[in-house]
């Protein structure tokens, strides 16, 4: 697509069809300065200002460049030109010396999630390119795991990005044609000297390109994977922090399908944030199809597969490997507790989460017949909370001014594209806030 300089910025059908207009909460915009997010940052401007949106820019100074102080600098007064709110980040501590760019990218999501969520957004704009999509596939092309920009999606940092997506409104314009309207309209932007360093990856596959060379195009069948993804989302039932199907209805679905499937409820049910590797992620999927009746182990997850139903629980061995630790909240305060469930403490004092395992005996006799209703697995993996001599188990049985939320089933909603709309994202807001994150567990 071609932009006249004179023209309106882009990006606008993508902004009106994701978001809503006059809501009372911001929009917040990544912003690094480059032609990229200059262009994106002009045009979320003049389109909040036409629909009444309030936009907070995020800029992340990740310290790896001696002129990355004045690029922060020169970030914040471009958003004091356009009158908008500005907050600078930083990546703080040691670097890796191998993984960088991973590195970086992570801890990237990680600051711009917190900050977006603090700031009440719950999206996340990003300015990334079809030549990001191209580089993309040529990684993959030569053999990396890069995956492409989705113009809409979770945000992929656990559980920091918890109720936030990411929106991409950038994807069908071109790298070249972004700076030749930004130039036209007497705009600068900051180049960064990493984009020329080949000795990563990204530069080498740009450098490519810019050679003439050929990005590989998308599988042909990746819509029909998307279509089919979302049905088998549908047809999942949730049960107390369990992701449940008909097993006839999910070994019907197409390969692609049912391994996309499985692999988010892996990551859903467990509360973690690694994805299975695709070597033990198709060798279970092999099992369900054999038809087997079996119990397996994949991410964190536990699979339960009988004739009649597929169920994902946490594994409970986890607990034993550093998973369920405690969680304390202040008097007030929420937080996420091994990435499976939100909980609030009451407003008069403090409270502790840990894991059910080993205390069922100290619950109320009514708590542990309901208890007894869920299988093992399911049970020890639940939350509770200590009130005086009590032990409670807010999931099972009211807890004075403590709220529970499972997040599996949001959360997994958002991983096969059943949350297409800002609207959507508003029951991630249930209990508020997340004020506290564990210090351990699933965010690495």
């Amino acid at each position: 697509m071609r932009l006249d300089p004179a023209g309106p910025a882009p990006g606008f059908p993508e902004l009106d069809e994701r978001l809503l207009p006059r809501a009372g909460w911001p929009v917040a915009v990544a912003y690094s300065g480059g032609g990229d997010s200059h262009a994106l940052l002009l045009g979320a401007c003049d389109w909040a200002r036409r629909r009444g949106r309030r936009l907070i820019v995020l800029h992340v100074d990740h310290q790896l460049q001696a002129a990355s102080g004045d690029w922060a600098q020169a970030c914040a007064e471009t958003a004091r030109r356009l009158h908008l709110d500005f907050l600078a980040l930083k990546w703080t501590g040691p670097k890796p010396t191998t993984g960088l760019a991973a590195a970086a990218r992570l801890a990237r999501h990680r600051l711009l999630a917190v900050a977006a969520r603090a700031a009440g957004a719950r999206v996340l704009l990003l300015g990334h390119t079809a030549d990001d999509v191209a580089e993309a596939q040529l990684m993959r092309a030569r053999g990396g795991s890069v995956p492409d920009p989705r113009p809409w999606a979770p945000s992929p940092v656990w559980p920091e990005g918890c109720g936030l997506h990411l929106l991409r409104p950038l994807l069908g314009w071109g790298r070249r044609d972004l700076r030749t309207w930004l130039a036209g309209r007497g705009e600068s932007w900051i180049d960064d000297p990493a984009n020329e360093d080949l000795t990563r990856p990204r530069s080498r596959a740009r450098a490519a390109l810019a050679m003439g060379a050929t990005a590989p195009g998308s599988e042909p069948s990746s819509a029909l994977r998307a279509g089919e993804l979302a049905d088998l989302a549908r047809a999942a039932r949730h049960e107390l922090g369990q992701i449940v199907w008909d097993r006839t209805m999910f070994e019907a679905a197409s390969p692609a399908a049912r391994a996309a499937a499985l692999a988010a409820a892996c990551l859903c049910a467990a509360g973690t944030s690694r994805p299975p590797r695709g070597e033990a992620l198709a060798g279970l999927c092999d099992q369900i199809m054999s038809g087997k009746v079996f119990t397996a182990t994949l991410a964190g997850a536990r699979l339960e597969a009988s004739r009649a139903d597929l169920r994902l629980c946490r594994e409970p061995g986890e607990a034993r490997r550093g998973g369920m630790a405690r969680l304390r909240l202040e008097a007030g305060e929420s937080g996420v507790w091994d990435g499976r469930w939100r909980l609030k403490a009451p407003e008069d004092r403090a409270l502790e989460v840990t894991a059910l395992f080993g205390q069922a005996g100290a619950l109320a006799p009514d708590a542990r017949r309901a208890l007894g209703e869920w299988p093992p697995a399911v049970r020890w993996g639940l939350p509770v909370v200590r009130q005086g001599e009590s032990v409670v188990c807010p999931p099972l049985e009211p807890a004075a001014g403590v709220t529970a939320q499972p997040l599996a089933e949001v959360r997994f909603a958002a991983a096969c594209g059943l949350l297409t709309h800002e609207a959507d994202l508003a029951g991630w807001e249930a209990q508020g806030p997340v004020t506290k994150l564990e210090e351990t567990g699933c965010c690495a």
